[in-house]
């Protein structure tokens, strides 16, 4: 291997670091004409100075060194063991039977597959923690996903026959009860909305089945996404392994924080929790029905790129775009439309699409609510009643259009047999069949088979209609439907 050369651009990044890292004592470093010497003096007045004097006056200037006391990490423990010894008995290592692999199921996130050692005749193994004295148990859900029966085996070796007593996997969230156990170590809940990025925090379950293994770190991030509608998971750098899945991320007075959940394939100090508060409000349902009744609005949204915003009259990214409405749901029937911009629910402000799911869902069925939304550059208020989500989601989250020029398409009128091939619902729209490679469409993500719905907000059944609604604008709106849905598309035209 090489060695590492310094770089002018090693050096700027250090000047940098040594300026951010410092006080406020600034130290001008000074450069002779010649180059070959440098010397270093204080802009306030030090009377240190270097023993070479002379030269130009300008150069590069940073701060150097500083009197400011350290930040030292605030409580920092000098031993994990005794919030071990409190806690690692209401830890609990949980076995599954399966009349099948649990591992062909379809995972609930990306990571789900990481969770859990290989399934053994048709079974997996996960951690959990003790809720109450009367038996319950928090876990994840897809550690008893589909499991025909469940082993719960504690700190003190006492194993018992589990029943699943509720179990989301939209949250993926698992209630279980164990009848008969005695003197059972229980666990406290925390405030995850408290946490802080920076605080240290303890893992601990039974990863590889090496039960009660304790690891320790920091909450390294909040509100992280892996894509599923409800995510809003704690980052942590505490090691979690297959195995670990529903074991307690705790706090150092020993709350739990989160529910030990994911880790990023080959890094398993990037793990990823569910937040206690939202457990809280799942676990309640589990216990009294099973599962969770969800508020549902009936639209599918996507995010806000700049140029969607710029389009839609926005004068910042904030919200989520309606793209789809179902129909005869809850926003057809309050009045929402393709093109609204949903800013606010129910009192709560919405400043990314993925708040949005998670609002809604946690509303009442049945709640009369007010949904505020900027349709074409103003502010409306509608009123909608909740309804009941159906057992498949409604928020679709759809990708990120991408920035293009208007050109490259070629196209046909959608006729009913088309329709028909396509699968589409009707014969409406403009049907592209042919994107030439390199062109702004192909840049912008549109794709052979996309059937254009409308071109600026406005509907679209030939393609003189396209190009009409085009106009002459710098850039252009498309509504497209795919087979998995439709999405807004901005293309920007060579105008532009």
């Amino acid at each position: 291997m090489g060695k590492l050369v310094p770089t002018l651009s090693t050096f700027a990044a250090g000047a940098a670091i040594a300026w951010l890292a410092a006080g406020y004592v600034d130290i001008r470093v000074e450069f002779d004409s010649s180059g070959s010497e440098a010397r270093a003096f204080d802009l306030f007045g030090s009377d240190e100075k270097n023993a070479s004097q002379g030269g130009a006056t300008s150069g590069l200037v940073w701060q150097q060194g500083s009197d400011t006391e350290p930040i030292l990490p605030i409580g920092v423990p000098s031993s994990f063991a005794d919030l071990a010894e409190k806690v690692s008995p209401a830890v609990v290592n949980i076995r599954t039977e399966a009349d099948a692999p649990l591992m062909r199921g379809r995972p609930m996130h990306p990571f789900d597959e990481f969770f859990r050692t290989p399934p053994r005749r048709g079974g997996g193994v996960g951690s959990g923690f003790v809720l109450n004295d009367d038996g319950y148990i928090v876990t994840n859900e897809h550690v008893v996903r589909k499991a025909t029966s469940v082993e719960v085996e504690f700190s003190n070796g006492e194993k018992f026959e589990a029943t699943v007593v509720g179990a989301d996997r939209k949250t993926d969230i698992a209630l279980l009860r164990v009848m008969g156990a005695k003197d059972l170590t229980t666990i406290a809940l925390g405030d995850s909305d408290a946490v802080r990025p920076g605080e240290w925090v303890v893992a601990i379950g039974n990863p590889f089945e090496l039960d009660h293994t304790v690891t320790a770190g920091i909450v390294s991030a909040k509100h992280r996404s892996l894509h599923g509608a409800y995510d809003d998971f704690i980052q942590t750098d505490a090691a979690i392994n297959p195995g670990s899945s529903g074991g307690p991320l705790v706090n150092l007075k020993g709350e739990v924080i989160g529910i030990n959940t994911a880790i990023r394939e080959g890094a398993n100090t990037v793990g990823f929790t569910i937040p206690i508060n939202m457990a809280k409000q799942i676990l309640p349902q589990l216990y009294a029905n099973g599962v969770v009744q969800r508020g549902w609005l009936g639209v599918v949204i996507q995010s806000l790129t700049p140029e969607l915003a710029e389009t839609f009259g926005l004068d910042e990214r904030s919200g989520a775009l309606v793209n789809d409405i179902a129909p005869d749901g809850p926003a057809q029937r309050g009045g929402l439309r393709r093109g609204d911009v949903i800013v606010e629910f129910n009192g709560e402000r919405i400043e990314e699409m993925n708040e949005l799911p998670r609002v809604v869902a946690n509303t009442r069925v049945g709640s009369e609510v007010d949904v505020i939304v900027v349709r074409k550059g103003s502010r409306k208020t509608i009123e909608v009643t909740l309804g009941e989500m159906p057992g498949d989601d409604h928020f679709v989250p759809a990708s990120a259009p991408s920035r293009s020029q208007l050109g490259g398409l070629r196209l046909q009128p959608l006729t009913n047999e088309l329709a028909d091939r396509l699968g589409a619902d009707s014969s409406e729209g403009v049907l592209i069949t042919e994107v030439d490679p390199g062109t702004a469409a192909e840049d912008a993500g549109l794709r052979r088979g996309d059937i254009i719905l409308e071109v600026n907000q406005q509907p679209v059944l030939t393609p003189a209609d396209v190009h009409e609604h085009a106009g002459d604008d710098e850039s252009v709106l498309m509504l497209v439907k795919r087979r998995d849905g439709t999405q807004y598309f901005v293309v920007k035209t060579d105008r532009s």
